[in-house]
This record gives structure tokens, C-alpha cells and sequence, in this order.
């Protein structure tokens, strides 16, 4: 599970994180950089293959395990994915660079979903799951130092091929250690499916439900892949590149509405349809084939979880989506152009990047993440995802003063005489500037992230809890990864410190989401007390 948990969290830190290092050190502009953090939603989408993984048998290294031989595909693809991004100049060839990452971090996430698999199916009385998420964990945090602080420090002191070629090195560490790990056997499939039950809708109306949503789906994923493939392409003589804001301007909400919006209302018509008895099975399903279990598994993975969170929550769940999608959005959005903003524009050393954001950082957002887990405890759910939202938005401010020279945080340094403590260990002003706006912003997101996280997690379904809690988690990454193509293009017209200030907008958007949900959750509660007269919401 550790090393499991290592070959996970590497390639996430060099293909989402540090690889902005190395393009902003090569002079790749700032909106390129931003349309490439769009191969980060691999990551948020990877549920949408998810049933390829659980059911395909693999000609060949199937051999190896139901969860393994998938795993060592993923890692295969992942090392020869870095080797072509070794052997391929970005300030030449960028378009075929981001190729190859995307090819690595759609290895990544798929390698996840095995992962992921894994963990539960392994799982036993000497080794629970729990024992094995939290082994997870450790290897995860630990391949993000290696990809993040250990790949700066290596970087000021080689080049970035080679850098790279090192961390592909690692990664077939870990393929042929991976090699000795057990697997389970591949279970039989289930003789009759639930949706097979009558009183679910017919083979046809899933059928429509599962087309709709998948045009939704394919449309907004082949738009995106266009554009991005159009920003990144060779502009011919007198052309003029794409703008990734005029893109988001057109197209942004539509692509929202095709990804989100559209599956839930699918979702609530299939609820109206089986509350009226609207084609629904009378008798039991008693066809069986590949193709109508493969169907299924795709209904109950992509439209039964949003049938249940709409049948649940009614039109609560607008606000529920509301909240996820804004929740963090003022932090997330700048996360792509960070080793930049460090580096390029502040001027900090590698070696002082990977302490502060990869060492320090990684423990101050422990530090948060505990901080949020004890006010769950203390103060309860709704104050603590105030508070979540309510943080972060001052950590953009922190890092505007950062971007302007820093006059409020060199007052609080002094106040607090924080900076004679910097010097004590050998640091100096400029380091106990980075290292407060990291102190800060890492406490106060990881305080967000936790209560995001209980959060959600306190929104799904045991009986759809894995599925459900994909698909609402990877909206929180939708929003994030569409907005930092015209942040990109934004900041080098408004700086850092405006574009820092004007995402703080964000923060109060989910504030209002978040005091919004709370109301509602109330008085669904106070609804459903004995005695009272008043309908649920």
C-alpha cells in the first residue's frame, strides 16, 4: 500500500504541480500554462471511466491480478510518458509536451481508480482499511515532497530533463516493487441486477437517460480538448492565438450546464417518471448480456447516484452543487501559476520554494486539516464550513500584499517579531515573508478542504457512497481548472496582486452558498421535528 500510495501521489506532483516550474523557467507564457493545468481534469473526471476499470479483463497481463495488471499498464504509460517529456523541448514543441502529460496524467488517474480498488478489495481483519487509507496517505504525501521539494532542490543543481528522468526512475522503482503485491480474485458477475427489479425504469428510457448524458459529457470534453489543442498549436504567420477568456466568455457556463446541470435534470426526470409509474418495469428484466450489464454498470455509476441526491434533496441540491462548485475556488484557481508567481515574478530560489511550499507548506496544511477536523468536533458542521469559506479569502489578500512588496506583512513580522525568529534559523526577511503567506494560506485551506470534504462526505448515500462522493468532489475541481486559463491571460495585463484580490469575489459567492445550505438544512430539520406543521424543502 505504500508504495501503491507513492506511484499515486508522484505523478501528480510533477505533472499538475512542479512541471509549472520548468515551463515558467523556460519562459512559457502564463496563459499556456494555465490552458495546460485543463490535463488536471483527468483527475476530476476519472469516474466517467470507472466501469471500464472494475469489469475489463485485460488480454495478457490480466495474468497479473484483477486490480494489479491494471496498475502496471498505468505505470507503463506513466514512465514512458515522462521519458517523451525528457526527450521534448516545450519552448519547441509545447503542444506535443502537453500530449504526452495529458497521456501521463490520464495513466494517473486511471491507476487511481485501481488503486483505489485495491485498497478496499485487499482489506482484512490484520490489515483493515482504514489501517491501509491511512498507509495510503503516508506514501501519497510522501511521493508529493519527492515531486515537489525533492524535485526543485535536484532542479537548482541539474537540468529539468534530467530531473525528470530521475522521477521516471523512481516510478519503475515502484512498478517492479508493485509486482510482488497480492490481488484478489475476480468476482463472478451478479446473476440479477437491481435495475433488473421491477418498479426501475425500462432498459429504454436508461438507454435515452444514459445518451443524453453521455452527449453532455462528450461534447463538453471533445470542446475542451479543442480549444485546448487550438492554444497550444503552432499560429501561423499573421494568426492570432486563441484567447482562453473570450473561450470561457462563449462557452464556459454551457460547459457547465452540459457537465452538471444536465445529468441532474435526467437524473429528476427519471424521479418523476418512476413516482408516476411512467416506463417502468412491471416484470422482472430476465435479459442478460454483455452489452445490457455494461449499460448498467454506466447507469448506476452516472445517473442512479444523481437519481438519489435529487430525490433527496429536491431543490436543495442546486444549492448543494452551488456550493460545491464555489467553495474553493478563490485558492484553487491560482494553484497552476504558484511556482511562477514564487520563482519568476518574487524571485525566491528553488531551494527556498521546495522548503517553504513543499516542506512547510505540506505541514502547515497538516496542521489545518487537524484544525478543521476539531472544529467539525467542537462548533459542529454548518460553522465550520463557514469558517472554511471565510479563511481563504484572506489568504488572497495575503498573497496581494506578498505580490506589492509586502508592507502588511512585514508590520505583522515585526509586531510579532516572527522575523528575528526567521533569522535565528538562518533566514532572512524575503523568507519570512514566503514563509508566513504559505503559514497561512496552507493552514487556512487545509481547514477548508477538511470541512469540504466531512462536508460532502455527510451529503451522499451509503448506498451510492463511492460513486456519489466522485462525481461531487470532481465538481470542485470544474470551476477551479476552466477558470485558470484567463487568469493566466489576466495577470500579466493586471499583475498578481489585482487578479489575487478580484478571486477573492469567489470566497463571498461561496459564502452565500454556504449560509444559503445552512438555512435550508434548519428548516428541513425544524420541519421534520414531531409536531410540526410545515413541509419539508
Amino acid at each position: 500500500m505504500l508504495v501503491f500510495g507513492f506511484s499515486s501521489g508522484l505523478p501528480v506532483a510533477l505533472l499538475v504541480g512542479t512541471l509549472t516550474a520548468w515551463l515558467g523557467e523556460v519562459g512559457i507564457k502564463l496563459a499556456t500554462i494555465g490552458v495546460l493545468s485543463w490535463i488536471g481534469l483527468t483527475y476530476a473526471f476519472k469516474f466517467l471511466w470507472s466501469p471500464l476499470v472494475d469489469r475489463v479483463q485485460l488480454p495478457g497481463i490480466g495474468a497479473l491480478g484483477r486490480r494489479k495488471s491494471w496498475i502496471v499498464l498505468c505505470q507503463v504509460i506513466m514512465i514512458a510518458s515522462l521519458v517523451a517529456i525528457v526527450a521534448t523541448d516545450p519552448t519547441v514543441h509545447i503542444a506535443r509536451f502537453a500530449l504526452f502529460a495529458f497521456f501521463g496524467a490520464l495513466a494517473s488517474a486511471t491507476q487511481d481508480i485501481a488503486i483505489d480498488g485495491w485498497r478496499i478489495d485487499v482489506a482484512d481483519e490484520e490489515a483493515p482499511v482504514e489501517l491501509l487509507s491511512a498507509v495510503y496517505q503516508l506514501g501519497s504525501r510522501t511521493a508529493s515532497i519527492v515531486g515537489g521539494a525533492v524535485a526543485l532542490y535536484l532542479a537548482a543543481r541539474m537540468s529539468w530533463p534530467t530531473v525528470y528522468l530521475v522521477m521516471a526512475g523512481l516510478m519503475v522503482v515502484t512498478l517492479v516493487l508493485g509486482l510482488g503485491a497480492p490481488d484478489t480474485e475476480r468476482p463472478p458477475s451478479t446473476p440479477i441486477s437491481v435495475l433488473a427489479q421491477p418498479g426501475e425504469v425500462t432498459p429504454r428510457v436508461r438507454a435515452i437517460a444514459l445518451m443524453i448524458v453521455g452527449a453532455s459529457w462528450t461534447w463538453a470534453i471533445v470542446t475542451l480538448v479543442m480549444f485546448m489543442i487550438s492554444m497550444l498549436a503552432d499560429v501561423p504567420p499573421g494568426g492570432v492565438r486563441p484567447s482562453a477568456g473570450d473561450f470561457l466568455k462563449t462557452w464556459g457556463v454551457v460547459i457547465i450546464v452540459a457537465t452538471v446541470f444536465v445529468p441532474l435534470i435526467v437524473a429528476a426526470v427519471v424521479n418523476r417518471m418512476k413516482a408516476r409509474g411512467q416506463g417502468v418495469q412491471t416484470v422482472e428484466d430476465t435479459v442478460r448480456s454483455g452489452a445490457r450489464t455494461a449499460a448498467n454498470h454506466l447507469y448506476g455509476a452516472l445517473i442512479a447516484p444523481l437519481a438519489d441526491l435529487t430525490e433527496r434533496l429536491r431543490w436543495g441540491v442546486l444549492l448543494i452543487i452551488g456550493l460545491i462548485l464555489t467553495y474553493a475556488l478563490c485558492y484553487n484557481v491560482w494553484a497552476s501559476f504558484a511556482y511562477p508567481f514564487y520563482l519568476d515574478f518574487m524571485h525566491y530560489s528553488k531551494d527556498e520554494v521546495a522548503f517553504a511550499s513543499k516542506i512547510f507548506g505540506i505541514i502547515m496544511s497538516i496542521v489545518g486539516v487537524s484544525v478543521g477536523g476539531f472544529l467539525f468536533i467542537k462548533i459542529g458542521r454548518f460553522p465550520t464550513v463557514l469558517i472554511g469559506a471565510i479563511l481563504p479569502i484572506f489568504g488572497n489578500f495575503v498573497f496581494a500584499d506578498l505580490a506589492d512588496g509586502s508592507p502588511y506583512i512585514d508590520m505583522v513580522l515585526h509586531t510579532t517579531r516572527l522575523d528575528l525568529l526567521v533569522q535565528t534559523f538562518g533566514g532572512d526577511l524575503r523568507m519570512a515573508r514566503l514563509l508566513l503567506a504559505i503559514c497561512y494560506e496552507n493552514i487556512s485551506t487545509g481547514i477548508a478542504g477538511a470541512a469540504l470534504v466531512a462536508f460532502v462526505s455527510g451529503v451522499v448515500s451509503k448506498k451510492f457512497a463511492a460513486v456519489q462522493y466522485s462525481v461531487l468532489s470532481s465538481m470542485t475541481f470544474l470551476v477551479g481548472a476552466l477558470m485558470r486559463a484567463p487568469v493566466g491571460e489576466a495577470i500579466p495585463i493586471y499583475g498578481y496582486g489585482d487578479v489575487f484580490r478580484w478571486l477573492s469575489l469567489a470566497g463571498v459567492i461561496a459564502i452565500a452558498f454556504v449560509l444559503l445550505e445552512w438555512w435550508r438544512s434548519s428548516y428541513v430539520a425544524r420541519a421534520e421535528e414531531p409536531g410540526h406543521t410545515g413541509k419539508p424543502a
